[in-house]
Parts: C-alpha cells; structure tokens; sequence
C-alpha cells in the first residue's frame, strides 16, 4: 500500500470491470465528517436526474418495471439514495426531483419536501412513502415491487453505434409514448390523495442534561475512574450564547443516538450559585459567560473551545477532533480530580482554592516529603500501566 507514516488514510474503489482497485491518499482534514464526505464522494452515483424535459423519456423508459423518484430540495445526490440504487440496480430504477422542477412537482401533486414516491409499473397507481428516511425502512418500502440485489451492477456496455439498434429503441419509445400518458395520470391520481393523508413524523432533540451540584459533578465527570465528558459552563441559559451552545450541543446528541453511534456525554453545567463549578473555572483559567470543556479526569486531560462561535458545525468540528484524539491536550489540574474515597461537598473546591498554607516544620518536613515520594511512584505506575495497556478510546469506536 506504500505506507510510510502513521495514521494514513487510504481509499480503496473498485475498478470497473475488476483488476487492480483504484487507491488514492486521503489528505483532507482529519475530522469525521470531512473523511465521510470524502468517502461518500467516491460512492458510484446510479441514481436518475429527472428535469420537467426528461420527466415523460423517465416514465416511458421500461414502463412495466418499477420505479420509485425521490422529490428534494436538494441539488445533491446523498449517500443513502446512492446506495438504493445500488442495492435496486436492474430490479427498480430510482430517480431525483429538484423543487425547482415545477411541472414534475405539480404533476405528482407534491406538497413537501423530502417526498419518495414507489411507482410499481405499468398501470399500478404510485405509492407515497410515509417513514423515516432510514436505510433499512426505505429497502424494506422498495422491496414491495422487487428484492434487492445483493451484487453490485456490473459497468455498463459500450454502444456499437448499429444504426439498427438506435432505430429499434427509438420505435420502442414511440410505442411506450401512450402507455406512459395513462400511467402518469394514474399515479397522480393516487398521490394527490395518498399525500394528504401522510403522517408527518417530527423528531425534536432534547435539551442535554444539567448538573447542578458538585457532587453530581464529582460523579459524572470529575473522580478518577470518569472517562470523556463535554461540560458546557453557563452563567445563564436565557444568554443568546448559552442558548446557541447548548442547541448545538443537543442537536449534536440526538444526530450520533439517531444514528445509533456511541458518543460521549454532554453536560450543561450553570455557573450562577454553585461553588462547584465555579472553583473548576477558577483552576481551569477559564472567565467566560460560555465556557465549553472537554475533560477526561481518569487520563487527566482537558480541553478547551477557543472559537468565538457557538454555531453548529463549528462546535460539530470541535467534537470530531476530540474524537480523532486530535488537536493540543491540557493538563488537568489534579485538585479537581476526586478520587472514590472522597466525599465531596459543594464548597469543597472553594475551600481548598482559598485555604491559606501554614509554614512546615520539621516534622511535617519528612511527611512531605514521604508523600511526594509516594505521588511520585503512583505516577510512575500508572504511567507504565498506560504504557503496557493501552486505553480503550471510547470515542473512536465509529471508525
């Protein structure tokens, strides 16, 4: 493959008509959703743009199998309806309408957007789907009028350009010219009246989860056993910023446990009577109305936000890097690392942070230095122990 350093990435197309795959250096960013796009943009394209001018050729062409169109806002193909085709290849033909195109629209009597409409074939009224738009819900609704192919299609043949051949396919087209006009009719018919009866599913993201003491602090995110956490630190949930992170935030949640992928744990955390959090601000450096932080107290690192946006896809991008183990990891601060024997209270840090230290004497002098001794060893067995066992990132577990 010639690799020569690590991580890379490479990816690996089949080549039409078999031989050699084709292999290309990734070299985009190293974010999830960038990698996806990449990928993605690699995936063979066998879906049918359909224009008000090729709407009648679409119906016409091998009218007695089975098509199915899918009505979009969207001037992009998308994975999953890639994919469909793929899977449906020589069984049903799947087709793409942009909104813009008015007659196509106006003819199927569609009146929103997405809108995937199976036509059986022949004289069959069409049928309007009514689910979520999910891979195995939309193969299962295709799968009415024909089984998936489990083989990707094989290429396509090359013309011979035989005068006989394009003379035969244009009467063929003539022939299916009337058949085509009843068939659009009749699938009108059917998904003008199907179309207002479709249930309209709605899918909200729920607000993350608040923290509100330290102790809950100390057990979610801030003992030595507590793995990735995102906490993001509001003075007030009405501030525009605070509303704008935390919908972010949310949102971000509810598209990884939709997409049934495992993410770690977003936590808002408001600042304004609580000690608890603002001691951990305090040890961090951190002074603003909207602090978002990344901590992992069990490896004893963190990490912080430093855009001034808190729009979606900047603070998506933040994520994917924490995930990638991407970007500069901070030390955290070991006073707010709590550890199982510990019982916390909700000025614990408080007081630690404003204790004022008494001078040493002798005797405490060896005890000092007995204790340093004993910090210092722990902290050489557990960084041998995270020498031989490596951890188990669970934040890379999609890729």
């Amino acid at each position: 493959m010639g690799v020569q350093g690590f991580p890379t990435l490479k990816i690996v197309r089949p080549k039409k008509g078999g031989g050699k795959p084709i292999i290309t250096d990734y070299q985009g960013p190293r974010t999830a959703t960038a990698i996806v796009d990449a990928v993605v943009q690699q995936i063979n394209n066998y879906v049918v743009r359909i224009e008000d001018k090729s709407l009648d050729k679409f119906l016409s062409d091998k009218n007695e199998t089975a098509k199915a169109i899918l009505f979009t806002e969207k001037g992009t193909t998308s994975a999953l309806l890639k994919s469909l085709a793929i899977d449906f290849s020589d069984v049903i033909t799947i087709g793409q309408v942009r909104n813009k195109e008015t007659r196509a629209v106006e003819t199927f009597g569609i009146s929103k957007f997405p809108t995937f409409i199976l036509l059986p074939g022949g004289d069959a009224p069409g049928i309007v789907y009514d689910g979520e738009m999910k891979k195995e819900a939309l193969v299962k609704f295709l799968s009415q009028a024909g089984q998936p192919n489990p083989d990707c299609p094989p290429p396509k043949a090359k013309s011979n350009g035989d005068k006989k051949d394009k003379k035969s396919a244009k009467t063929s087209e003539q022939k299916s010219s009337t058949k085509s006009k009843t068939s659009t009719a009749s699938a009108e018919s059917k998904v003008e009246s199907t179309t207002q009866e479709a249930p309209v599913i709605v899918e909200t993201a729920l607000p993350i989860p608040a923290i509100n003491t330290h102790e809950k602090l100390v057990k979610e995110c801030l003992n030595e056993q507590a793995h990735t956490c995102v906490l993001a630190f509001v003075s007030s949930s009405e501030d525009e910023k605070a509303r704008k992170a935390l919908s972010s935030l949310s949102q971000l949640a509810h598209k990884h446990a939709q997409s049934k992928r495992k993410l770690f744990p977003f936590f808002e955390v408001p600042t304004k009577d609580n000690e608890g959090a603002a001691s951990v601000l305090k040890a961090l450096e951190l002074t603003g109305d909207v602090e978002l932080v990344a901590v992992n107290a069990r490896r004893g690192w963190w990490r912080h936000y430093e855009a001034g946006d808190f729009n979606h896809e900047s603070i998506e991008s933040w994520i994917d890097a924490i995930r990638m183990s991407e970007g500069t990891k901070k030390k955290l601060p070991e006073d707010i690392i709590t550890t199982a024997a510990e019982k916390p209270s909700s000025s614990s840090l408080a007081a630690t942070s404003e204790s004022t230290p008494q001078p040493a004497e002798d005797s405490s002098s060896t005890e000092t230095a007995g204790t340093a001794g004993s910090s210092t060893e722990a902290m050489s067995t557990e960084s041998a122990s995270s020498t031989a066992e490596p951890e188990k990132v669970e934040e890379h577990d999609e890729l």
